[in-house]
């Protein structure tokens, strides 16, 4: 089922209490975040503010963006106002953030890709040697009340994707090698990158990789793979155990709906759209920037 259409290069889904929805429009012809009505039918755009990619909202209905042009992170309102809170950590400038999340400490974790976008995708296409360009992907926990900022990780091959799963742990994606990574949660700290599991299909080509993904609240985890035209979803143990295909080739990202409802909600760039899949689980609430 299609939710919403007429969208420009949407991506970084988030549902709001009351049902409606915000998401971003990557396009150069828009550049903005959107407010989405319950029914889909209704669209209003917040503000334009360069090429914002990933969205957090948080308990005070703050809308936290990874904006990737210029690299920044932004604070939203609902009526659209808006600040550049960030545009790195300390000393080291941000590339490309990407997608965040909250966790359970109250923090806000932002993965950057390693590379501006402006590199990535000269002209707004994904570069031929993009299996071999230089990459610096990294993950950051910011403090939203302080903006306080560490890197917990570097070195990554184009950080994507980012949530925190129904183990308390945290889990990144690696774009050019199709890696999930978790970072177990041990007495408040994370411990060291570990693989998780894959969600490439080998018998696909071209450019493919982990993009956005949520968890159902049975542990499953539902990755979209822009350019293989799916949503991976991996048990707990990390195995692959099915495939949902959307109707474009570039699913960007994904969220539940609200109320336990059993619907996953796509973000799918090809076709501007989102699309909306019957699942088996209702999601895993995400977390607003409370302790826990």
């Amino acid at each position: 089922m299609i939710f919403a259409t007429g969208l420009n290069c949407p991506e970084g889904p988030v549902v709001l209490p009351d049902g409606s929805w915000v998401v971003v429009e990557t396009g150069a012809e828009r550049g903005c975040v959107t407010h989405i009505s319950a029914n889909g039918r209704t669209r209003r755009i917040l503000n334009r503010t360069g090429r914002p990619n990933g969205l957090a909202v948080d308990r005070d209905h703050v809308i936290w963006v990874a904006e990737s042009s210029p690299p920044s992170l932004i604070r939203m309102k609902l009526d659209g106002s808006y600040e550049v809170v960030m545009t790195g950590c300390h000393d080291d400038p941000f590339l490309f953030p990407n997608d965040l999340c909250f966790g359970p400490d109250g923090a806000l974790y932002l993965t950057d890709s390693g590379i501006r976008f402006e590199d990535f995708a000269p002209g707004g296409r994904i570069r031929d040697d993009y299996l071999t360009a230089l990459y610096d992907g990294r993950i950051y926990r910011i403090v939203p009340a302080t903006l306080e900022i560490r890197r917990i990780d570097r070195g990554i091959k184009f950080t994507n994707g980012i949530a925190f799963g129904v183990d308390g742990h945290l889990y990144a994606n690696e774009t050019i090698t199709g890696a999930v990574m978790r970072y177990r949660w041990k007495g408040g700290t994370l411990g060291p990158r570990e693989e998780f599991g894959n969600v490439l299909d080998p018998a696909k080509s071209g450019f493919r990789g982990p993009d956005g993904m949520a968890f159902s609240e049975d542990g499953r985890l539902y990755c979209t793979v822009a350019g293989q035209g799916d949503v991976a979803v991996l048990g707990r143990d990390g195995r692959l155990i099915d495939r949902i295909y959307t109707q474009g080739a570039f699913p960007t990202n994904c969220a539940f709906g609200l109320n336990r409802e059993r619907k996953l909600y796509v973000t799918e760039f090809a076709h501007g759209q989102m699309e909306v899949f019957d699942v088996d689980a209702a999601g895993l609430p995400l977390m607003d920037g409370s302790m826990r």
